[in-house]
């Protein structure tokens, strides 16, 4: 399971489409999408440039594939960040207790759940090799501000990946919010985990919890 929620991350955290990851003679380093133009994409169009981009970059990069964390932590701010509303996707498996932790704890729990996503898929980023990426085509009304973006993540003569995005409209575009992996939400495996330490002991611990947890994985690499 952390091999397919790490793809997401890659990919996701963002975006894919009927287009193929980019070839292994393509740059090291793509351009990302100019924010301008992809802002103004579809949603299926969004995760196709985006997650093209991101693989791309991973199947160019020995550091990546070497499970380089800052090289990764790196390619998610550049690549990925721009495209994904962290807060939403943050907030929402904290659940209520977000609304009752001051701005200071909110940023901490951010800060802390980005981190733990990346160390803990950084060692499945270094699997993709020669995947590629399909999406479904999108079945939505003009007027719809969330969709669900369905794709495949595809490599040889295994057996296709199926990696779902939802995602939202809003004022600078589309973002994603949350990512499916094999009928697996992230926000949903997230949720139980989150709310048994917040209702242990408060918003404090959680977070307390959280760096313990990321000391932990930053030792072991």
């Amino acid at each position: 399971m952390k091999f397919r929620f790490a793809l997401l991350s890659a990919v996701y955290l963002a975006s894919a489409a009927v287009a193929q990851a980019a070839p292994a003679a393509a740059p090291a380093i793509a351009a990302a999408p100019a924010a301008a133009s992809a802002n103004a994409l579809t949603p299926d169009a969004l995760i196709n440039t985006v997650s093209s981009d991101v693989l791309a970059q991973i199947k160019n990069d020995k550091a990546i594939q070497a499970g380089d964390v800052g090289k990764i932590a790196t390619l998610v701010d550049q690549k990925i960040m721009p495209y994904v509303d962290f807060q939403r996707m943050t907030a929402s498996p904290v659940g209520r207790n977000w609304r009752s932790a001051t701005p200071e704890q909110q940023a901490k729990i951010q800060a802390e759940f980005k981190t733990l996503l990346v160390r803990t898929y950084a060692g499945a980023l270094s699997q993709v090799r020669n995947h590629t990426i399909s999406v479904k085509p999108l079945r939505a009304a003009p007027s719809d501000t969330e969709v669900v973006v369905k794709s495949e993540l595809k490599s040889g003569s295994q057996q296709p990946i199926a990696l779902d995005y939802r995602l939202e409209k809003t004022a600078q575009g589309w973002r994603v919010y949350d990512m499916n992996v094999m009928g697996v939400w992230l926000i949903e495996t997230y949720r139980a985990d989150f709310g048994s330490v917040i209702n242990a002991g408060g918003i404090d611990n959680f977070i307390a919890k959280l760096q313990e947890r990321n000391k932990a994985n930053a030792a072991k690499s």
